[in-house]
């Protein structure tokens, strides 16, 4: 789950991590009295979006008045604004943080994270932070360096001081970035976050760390001991369609292909998406009803996936284990039944109950096409998603 930046910075703020002083703007009216309420000399007008490269896009403005202040806000509220990682179709802003400026004396990049290999979490760190980041990855990945924290110590002041000597920084200001770094990691470990990202972490002219963006994303399996993180999902930011599988505990991803997908299992749906790739089409999305599902979750599935206009032609998947093949062909046909189904339809069913599962489909009236393998199923719904679009 991912929140916006004013989101995060309010935690960060608990945890003791640094923050510029700020204030959240919905309504162009509220802007005089929020931007007196600052009463700072430099203000950032910024979008409020679940995605970065805000700036490039426009939807991060330095004002120095309150008339500036109100025309790039007019300008920002309300926009529909394009980020590399939004996508072309873009994000429509509802919402602007205005925030003091800071005096800045040197940029950088920190953020935290899981490293899954060796199970540890690691700083992840580059003496050059701001926009140009991600272009900073690619043409010099020798500048973004990680640092990991052991699990048994800790993260000590001599490790601060050796992260500090790489990110150029002067003994001086050591003390204050050791203490900013253990807000980062309490905060991380307290909140079950899965990412904690400041770019840029600024150094003032007054020696003090700023957190002058935060982004932060948690981990979807610990929402339910973190009412307060929970409480802060913004819906507008999301996909409806990933929202409701999320509903029935399923896992949704909406793709840009054309084939949709129903798989019981994570690794099983990754490799049924690869195949799909070898075969010369694309996935139109990931989606694992798990291991237990029930006829209701299944049948809900199958709608969520006739929901998105891209589809040409379903697959589904299912390998009988704990869920039983019976159950997705009942779920199956009630679907198909209920949407008026259309599309074609390839089925693969082994394991648990796939011979029962196979008759129920039989005896359905549905043109379902039936196959053994993977790879054979996986070419009949190519083949026939192309004769759809044809």
């Amino acid at each position: 789950m991912k929140i916006h930046e004013y989101q995060a910075k309010a935690l960060l703020r608990k945890f003791s991590v640094p923050v510029a002083q700020g204030e959240l703007l919905t309504e162009i009216s509220q802007l005089p009295e929020l931007y007196k309420k600052l009463g700072a000399p430099v203000v950032a007008v910024k979008a409020q979006i679940h995605a970065g490269g805000r700036g490039k896009g426009g939807g991060v403005k330095i004002v120095k008045s309150l008339e500036e202040a109100k025309t790039q806000a007019e300008k920002i509220l309300g926009m529909t604004l394009v980020t590399p990682q939004t996508g072309p179709e873009g994000q429509v802003v509802k919402k602007v943080y205005l925030e003091a400026g800071a005096e800045i004396a040197k940029e950088m990049y920190l953020a935290i994270l899981l490293n899954r290999e060796s199970s540890e979490l690691i700083f992840v760190a580059s003496a050059e932070g701001g926009m140009e980041i991600e272009e900073l990855a690619e043409t010099h990945p020798e500048k973004i360096f990680q640092f990991p924290i052991d699990p048994l110590i800790g993260f000590r002041s001599f490790q601060a001081r050796e992260l500090a000597s790489q990110l150029g920084l002067e003994p001086k200001t050591h003390g204050a970035f050791y203490r900013f770094c253990l807000g980062l990691i309490e905060a991380y470990i307290k909140l079950d976050a899965s990412l904690i990202e400041i770019n840029p972490l600024v150094l003032t002219k007054s020696s003090e760390f700023v957190a002058l963006d935060a982004k932060m994303t948690f981990d979807d399996n610990a929402l339910y001991r973190q009412k307060e993180v929970a409480a802060l999902r913004d819906l507008d930011e999301e996909d409806p369609l990933e929202m409701e599988a999320a509903e029935y505990g399923m896992s949704y991803i909406s793709l840009d292909g054309q084939i949709g997908c129903m798989v019981n299992g994570a690794g099983l749906a990754m490799a049924t998406m690869d195949v799909i790739k070898l075969a010369g089409a694309e996935p139109a999305n990931f989606l694992d009803v798990g291991g237990s599902a029930s006829e209701e979750a299944v049948t809900a599935a199958f709608k969520i996936i006739l929901k998105d206009p891209k589809v040409k032609a379903i697959l589904v998947n299912i390998f009988g284990g704990i869920m039983k093949c019976d159950i997705i062909a009942n779920g199956i046909i009630n679907a198909a039944k209920a949407t008026g189904l259309k599309l074609p339809l390839v089925v693969r069913l082994q394991g648990t109950h796939a011979t029962e599962g196979r008759q129920l489909l039989a005896k359905s009236g549905l043109a379902v096409i039936t196959a053994e393998s993977i790879d054979e199923a996986a070419q009949k719904v190519v083949e026939a998603a192309k004769k759809q679009a044809a």
